[in-house]
């Protein structure tokens, strides 16, 4: 059994890597162990993480389950303004959805110059997704609608851009369903921004994942989390800086690896203690912050020069 310090209490905490439940057929994801059971699936949310698509060595304390917490949390919200696969929770880490069959396709919406998007504007790219965007935007900058910038789904390996007629000729998806899609993102998008504003949170851009369940169209996977989407203080957000001190995602441990010369490329590095406690703060944290009222102010985070000097 692997052990490791609870960011909560300080005391000793279970890690889990791997699920053995013994049930259905297991699929394992690059966070989650997902069991078919015919009709329905039961996601098992574990302490992997992931970043630049790898699966890093090093769990993280109670990742799984704030995971999970927060995925139900905003599920059980955001039904009303698109159908989701969530059926019920089974245990702390474990809830059960419908067996849909997904679109691959993930429906990134941006609403924030930042991160690869970020990146290509500085080297001068300025038509990305089908978008034309304006001279003189800085990083971490509002635009002035959200976009969609959609790209393949892979279970293995790495993302890529994809349009709509790409996706239309691979017969990932029709041209209705794209319509039907487009317009579901953006909506989930608005209303997650909107709800996690009254928390105090930015949603900078989030992904999302939809697939075809009996007659229709359902969202799947997970809402905006730290895995899935940015998160960033609305009282710290300042444009044309760095948003990693404050933030409740994952763009923290990336900033770590690339400073520890890992982008995804090679053997990933087992992480430092204190980049792990300052992971694992960042999970909780974005639960505690967004579905429990508590201030990011609370949770006493550290910046990336703090935990790698």
């Amino acid at each position: 059994m692997e052990l490791a310090e609870d960011p909560l209490t300080g005391e000793k905490t279970r890690l889990v890597r791997y699920s053995n439940l013994g049930i259905g057929k297991l699929v394992r994801g690059k966070v989650r162990d997902i069991y078919d059971l015919g009709e329905e699936l039961l996601m098992y949310h574990t302490d992997r993480v992931s970043a630049f698509d790898i699966v890093l060595p090093t769990l993280i304390p109670r990742k799984g389950e704030y995971l999970q917490k927060l995925t139900v949390f905003w599920m059980e919200l955001s039904k009303r303004v698109f159908p989701n696969h969530l059926i019920g929770v089974v245990n702390e880490r474990s809830i059960l959805v419908k067996k849909a069959r997904r679109i691959d396709v993930e429906w990134v919406v941006r609403k924030y110059l930042y991160g690869s998007l970020w990146r290509d504007y500085r080297q001068g790219r300025r038509e990305m997704y089908g978008v034309r965007f304006p001279e003189g935007l800085k990083m971490a900058e509002e635009l002035p609608e959200p976009v969609l910038t959609p790209t393949t789904k892979a279970d293995i390996g790495h993302d890529k851009e994809i349009t709509k007629a790409e996706a239309i000729e691979m017969k990932l998806v029709d041209a209705g369903t794209w319509a039907t899609l487009e317009e579901a993102a953006l909506k989930l998008y608005e209303f997650y921004e909107v709800e996690a504003r009254k928390a105090g949170i930015i949603i900078p851009d989030f992904k999302v994942e939809f697939g075809f369940y009996r007659d229709g169209l359902i969202q799947i996977d997970e809402p905006p989390t730290h895995d899935s989407a940015r998160l960033w203080a609305v009282k710290y957000h300042t444009v044309g800086e760095p948003q990693e001190l404050h933030c409740l995602d994952k763009e923290f441990l990336r900033e770590c690896l690339r400073r520890m010369g890992f982008t995804g490329e090679g053997t990933p590095p087992e992480l430092p203690p204190l980049v792990v406690k300052e992971v694992a703060k960042r999970c909780v944290g974005a639960c505690r912050v967004l579905a429990e009222g508590v201030s990011v102010d609370e949770l006493s985070l550290l910046s990336v020069d703090d935990v790698l000097a």
